[in-house]
């Protein structure tokens, strides 16, 4: 839920007007609406190569992952776990745009390391993929636009802790 659909349905919920806070957060959001979807423009046109990044540094700091027995042994299996960082970098893009987590948390991280546990999959190794992800989009965007991309990764990895 963006910050202006929250301000509203918390104002109408109490039966009032928005409050000059509200106002001024709203107002912050519009004007950095630009900055925010260019990040997740870039992000969108470059997530072929941060995901391969991102998949390469996972696999070179966890080889175990992609040996025999690993989660991502084998063609199969490495594309899915490819597949997986893919959806994580698409999340982050939603956050970016909303300029809120709520879709990083209605999306993607209830539920996400019940599912990983039972299929097997080591938390820690998509955490790890996920930083990767954070490292390898960081080097595409601007100081300001990274640290606002950032603070999305860092959610999502603090989330699957």
């Amino acid at each position: 839920m963006s910050i202006v659909t929250k301000s509203i349905v918390n104002a109408d919920a109490e039966a009032r007007y928005l409050s000059p806070g509200e106002l001024e957060r709203i107002k912050n959001f519009v004007t950095s609406g630009d900055r925010r979807l260019r990040i997740a423009q870039t992000l969108t046109d470059s997530r072929e190569r941060i995901v391969k990044q991102a998949g390469d540094q996972l696999f070179q700091k966890r080889p175990d992952v992609v040996s025999p027995g690993g989660n991502a042994y084998g063609e199969e299996m490495t594309a899915t776990c490819l597949r997986d960082l893919d959806y994580y970098l698409r999340l982050i893009t939603y956050g970016v745009v909303a300029g809120d987590v709520t879709p990083i948390e209605e999306i993607g991280v209830v539920g996400v390391r019940e599912m990983y546990k039972s299929l097997g999959t080591p938390v820690d190794g998509v955490i790890e993929g996920v930083r990767g992800l954070k490292s390898a989009a960081s080097s595409l965007l601007s100081g300001e636009d990274a640290a606002e991309a950032g603070s999305y990764f860092d959610y999502l990895i603090g989330a699957m802790q």
